[in-house]
């Protein structure tokens, strides 16, 4: 379990600090978060649990959420930053998990655009961004993140096949300190979409933590659905993609590994 005096003790003079809302069970923490956020719930409003009912991820896909075996977490942002900045929350995301992640278990997380966290070919965690407005139409962002921490088993069924930071460092893993450095990491991400100059790095420093941004045979599900070779990031943090129709954008959607013809 969770020890919520340490974790507020650990988050004091952060954004969250006060704002913890654990709950032993829920459907989802992103769904907490959103409706938290649509009653003026405030900036940094961090929802977890140690089992959800109903996760889910990208695409309305479901997220095994196995009580006591994970990290399941949302955090609220309202963020004022630059509209033009809103795209690059997923990947910010993204760095603050491998961040969180390589301190506390010591694994170098392979990024997965635009919200797949990996060790090696197996994925160990997934971000499910979420943007809205609320009743007074200011704009804010469910950033939801899911750890496998202490899993042994897996559905053989599932598309990637999966693993758990305990699996893959031989070692348990504490969600405690896998929390606190999460949050950590994730506000220092946050404070840097209010600098130009560290916006403009944040595509450069995804893909330096990913195999699959360059030279990677892709196929991408969503709305622009192709299959071709990675050509990295454009400025926006969206992926490109060179097909042999020329390059394609892909601004939202999923990547898997294609056959290489």
């Amino acid at each position: 379990m969770y020890d919520l005096v340490a974790l507020e003790a650990e988050l004091a003079g952060s954004i969250f600090a006060g704002k913890l809302h654990f709950s032993s069970v829920t459907g989802s923490t992103n769904a907490d978060a959103l409706a938290a956020a649509r009653d003026g719930a405030l900036h940094g409003s961090v929802f977890f649990t140690d089992e959800q009912t109903a996760g889910r991820g990208r695409g309305d896909h479901s997220w095994q959420s196995v009580a006591g075996e994970g990290l399941y977490v949302s955090v609220l942002l309202r963020p004022d930053i630059v509209p033009a900045y809103l795209p690059m929350i997923p990947l910010t995301a993204g760095l603050a998990a491998a961040g969180a992640i390589g301190a506390a278990a010591g694994l170098n997380v392979d990024i997965r655009w635009p919200n797949d966290l990996l060790l090696g070919d197996r994925k160990m965690g997934g971000i499910l961004v979420e943007s809205r407005t609320d009743a007074n139409g200011a704009a804010f962002a469910v950033i939801g993140i899911g750890i496998n921490v202490h899993q042994q088993g897996f559905d053989p069924n599932l598309s990637t096949p999966a693993t758990s930071l305990d699996i893959e460092s031989g070692r348990t893993i504490s969600r405690q300190a896998l929390l606190i450095a999460l949050l950590k990491s994730l506000q220092q991400e946050v404070w840097g979409l209010y600098d130009s100059v560290i916006v403009a790095a944040i595509p450069a420093r995804v893909a330096l933590m990913s195999t699959w941004i360059w030279n990677r045979r892709v196929e991408v599900h969503g709305p622009q659905a192709c299959v071709g070779v990675t050509a990295g990031l454009d400025a926006n943090g969206f992926l490109l993609v060179r097909t042999h129709r020329g390059i394609v954008t892909v601004q939202t959607g999923g990547i898997r590994a294609a056959e290489v013809e």
